[in-house]
Parts: structure tokens; sequence; C-alpha cells
């Protein structure tokens, strides 16, 4: 496994690290995020959205919705969680694929369970908490 990318954050510097990904998001616009709980996959998301544009208020974990859209400064971004999907076809009906073709940023916690309908170019993302309280995030 390559990866491109390693960096650590400790939450007090999320915004850094935040405004940092976004710098070097590139082209791509799905990205996985694979973290065990508490990790701090929807804190770290949050504070994308926000150097994205979307305000403060608004981003909160998609768990009960799956799915939130919010309105960035260059138009919206989706935010998904399907920590509580039974099954993929459940990912399916709620029309997730053309929220990944549809060329917005869109950021997805537990992609573990519809892993064969992401994007060939998505980009995985894996967070990992420290001792110290800083977290690790990996991209490739």
């Amino acid at each position: 496994m390559e990866n491109l990318t390693t960096f650590n954050f400790q939450l007090s510097t999320i915004k850094e690290a935040a405004r940092w990904f976004v710098e070097t998001m590139g082209s791509h616009r799905v990205f996985a995020f694979y973290g065990s709980m508490g990790a701090g996959k929807t804190t770290f998301i949050k504070a994308i959205c926000q150097e994205l544009g979307v305000t403060d208020d608004v981003v909160a974990s998609p768990t009960f919705a799956i799915v939130n859209e919010y309105e960035g400064s260059d138009g919206p971004i989706y935010h998904f969680d399907f920590y509580r999907i039974k099954k993929i076809s459940e990912a399916q009906d709620m029309g997730c694929e053309d929220y990944f073709y549809s060329g917005s940023p869109c950021f997805i916690e537990w992609p573990e369970l519809i892993e064969p309908l992401l994007p060939d170019d998505t980009v995985r993302v894996k967070i990992e908490e420290q001792p110290d309280g800083a977290r690790s995030v990996k991209w490739e």
C-alpha cells in the first residue's frame, strides 16, 4: 500500500490541518474516511467543510440521514455516514452513486460497508488516534 500523504495534527491545530488537506485535494472529489469510532472522522470532515466555505453550525454527522448536503463556496458538498447501513442495496436505493459521480466533493464515513460502489479514483483516508491525543492521517 503506497501512501501519497501522511501527517499528524492535534485537535487544537485541526483548522490548519483541514486547510492543508483542502489545498492538496487536487481534482479528487470522493474521499473515503476509515477509522475506529471516535477517531475523529466527523470532526476532521467538519473542519474540511468549513475550509470549503460551509458555515460552522450546519456540519454534523449524517448518521441517521445517511447523507447531508452543505453549501460550500463552490457549490454543494456531500457528507455520508454509512454506519447504519445493513445492506449495500440501501446505499444503492438512496442513489449514492449519483452523488459520487456528481463532480461535487463527497466525504464518506464508514465506507467499508459500500466499498464496491466507490469510484475507482476514490481517495482513501485513514485516521487513527495516537496515545498523545494527536491524529495520524494517511491518504492514498
